[in-house]
């Protein structure tokens, strides 16, 4: 059997390009033993995945994909065909096969911290696709970011990077819900002025106005207690000047430093002398949360206290367009795929 896959065709140096990816068809092998066949029916479009596209990737990160080699990424999909007992056909599953039609997924593979094994959806009433999105890893990412390791308090003024996107949004939303102040940035002036029209954050900036730490003190005189990290680079040196003493620090992207040479900032030395606390996470880890997470993030859903918004393109063939435009900020929200 034949399969239609987004394959790598040269590794960039600096920023991604369509011309860097390719649809090629790739050969499936026959399913063995403990392996199911999936038609993918939406995909995942992660900044993620840029990590992989150069010649090497960060140390401890899974390895770089090689020229040829087809995208991965979380997806959903249709069983088809199915040698193992806890899959059958007509089953809803999501799994980190992305970036192709059809994927033969082994049941017993997942990807870093176990993320994206093969798991059965029920999707009850909720569109399909928001097992990708806010009932899924975004969800996911905010909820743990900000619960279990910021370990979040209504008093707290909290700043939220890339909060326009597929995690930011949500978590700049839980925080409001939490009775935070909320600081949120984001890529353009009109994806701003959403997320506190529409997001209630208390106020929000356009990094590209100017200096992001002059930005971030004119949000914040007070400073701030807790920053979300989704970007990295000039934002996380903001963030260290305007964090108050015993402030903390979680981190689950760096965007900014995905297509540059990411150097170390020169106040690290503020992490000592106001006594911050800094910790990166991966979602996958925490996959026992994930029925908290959607009694919590689908009850809001549910009574329309907290929005979701996706940025939807059809068919394989523009996988690479939405990659492309998730990287250079022209997405909001969640980023899929649709097959």
């Amino acid at each position: 059997m034949i399969s239609r896959a987004l394959c790598l065709a040269a590794h960039p140096s600096e920023k991604l390009t369509t011309e860097h990816l390719e649809l090629t068809d790739i050969p499936l092998a026959p399913l063995l033993d403990g392996e199911v066949l999936v038609r993918n029916t939406w995909l995942s479009i992660d900044p993620s995945i840029r990590l992989r596209l150069g010649e090497s990737a960060p140390s401890g990160y899974l390895p770089p994909l090689r020229i040829g080699d087809a995208l991965v990424g979380l997806a959903l999909g249709i069983v088809v065909e199915s040698r193992h007992e806890d899959f059958r056909p007509g089953d809803l599953v999501s799994h980190m096969h992305g970036y192709r039609d059809f994927a033969v997924v082994s049941a017993a593979a997942g990807g870093l911290g176990g993320a994206g094994t093969l798991t059965r959806i029920d999707a009850h009433d909720w569109p399909q696709q928001w097992y990708l999105g806010p009932l899924g890893s975004s969800g996911l990412t905010a909820y743990v970011g900000l619960f279990e390791v910021m370990g979040i308090r209504p008093s707290d003024t909290v700043w939220i990077s890339a909060a326009a996107g597929a995690v930011g949004s949500i978590a700049t939303q839980l925080a409001v819900h939490h009775g935070c102040t909320v600081i949120a940035s984001a890529g353009s002036r009109r994806k701003a002025d959403h997320l506190v029209d529409a997001l209630g954050a208390s106020s929000s900036f356009d990094y590209h106005d100017g200096d992001v730490g002059s930005l971030l003190a004119q949000a914040a005189p007070d400073g701030i207690d807790a920053y979300f990290d989704n970007v990295g680079g000039s934002h996380f040196i903001a963030a260290l000047d305007a964090l108050n003493p015993e402030g903390r620090v979680v981190m689950c992207g760096a965007i900014s430093t995905y297509e540059t040479s990411n150097t170390l900032p020169s106040n690290l030395f503020q992490i000592t002398a106001k006594s911050l606390s800094v910790r990166g996470f991966r979602a996958g880890s925490f996959g026992h949360l994930y029925d908290r997470v959607r009694s919590t993030v689908g009850s809001r859903l549910a009574n329309g206290t907290l929005i979701h918004e996706e940025s939807i393109y059809d068919g394989l063939e523009h996988a690479s367009t939405a990659l492309v435009d998730l990287l250079n900020g022209r997405t909001t929200g969640k980023t899929l795929c649709r097959l």
